[in-house]
């Protein structure tokens, strides 16, 4: 746990900094940057996408795959998260916080930070590494990756970033803690499947920070379990 401790304080100290930052930043700068930020989380969702979706055949050319999969995903767990409204409850939760506590802007920053340090192979890997041997090298090279970007996020979306630890240390605290079980299901095919779904959602993580067109990404996370369900099902059949 170690790992996961390491990783919540590295995105908790580079909020601070952001914050800090914030300060001397204009709103049409701050504008800028946020559009800025989007195209560079768009990118890394592309190119995890991208790494996840293609591979090289033996003839040296590039081969997809996954396609079919990504559309059934996100189609089944848009329709569940839009039934359960899932995108309404939690920004009634976030935007209840700001009006009470007078935090602008928590909402965006808490969502994006949390996309982005939660959703990638590096979380899983990391936390089970670190869970089943202790191995906790791969979740602190993640966590200088998150601090530093926490940096750069705080100073363009808030408060919200540095709260987004807390999700990030009970989501790869629980893979941790359950390492044993899911060192045996979360490999090989599965795992990029899942990685996959993730960085779509990265991606419209990205472009609700550049446009004015909004995706509920909320209601898109039920999608992550899509792959693991369908990895169920041809093992029972």
């Amino acid at each position: 746990m170690i790992g996961v401790l390491v990783n919540g304080a590295a995105v908790i100290l580079g909020g601070i900094l952001g914050l800090l930052f914030k300060k001397g930043i204009s709103k049409s700068i701050e504008t800028s940057i946020n559009k800025a930020m989007g195209i560079v989380v768009v990118i890394i969702g592309l190119n995890g996408v991208i790494s996840t979706m293609f591979t090289v055949n033996a003839e040296g050319g590039l081969k997809s795959g996954g396609e079919l999969l990504l559309v059934v995903s996100f189609a089944i767990g848009t329709l569940v998260g839009e039934m359960l409204k899932l995108d309404d409850k939690f920004n009634s939760f976030s935007y209840g916080l700001e009006h009470r506590f007078k935090i602008d802007g928590f909402t965006t920053g808490f969502v994006t930070a949390s996309s982005l340090f939660c959703i990638g192979a590096m979380a899983i890997i990391g936390s089970i590494n670190s869970g089943l041997s202790g191995d906790h090298s791969t979740l602190f090279t993640k966590s200088i990756i998150d601090g530093v970007t926490a940096v750069v996020l705080a100073a363009s979306l808030g408060i919200g970033v540095m709260f987004s630890a807390i999700p990030v240390m009970l989501y790869q605290g629980a893979i941790a803690l359950l390492a044993g079980f899911l060192s045996n299901i979360l490999i090989g095919e599965l795992l990029l499947q899942v990685t996959m779904v993730g960085y779509t959602l990265i991606i419209c993580v990205g472009l609700n920070l550049m446009a004015t067109l909004k995706f509920k990404t909320i209601n898109m996370l039920p999608a992550l379990l899509v792959p693991v369900i369908y990895a169920w099902l041809l093992q029972i059949l």
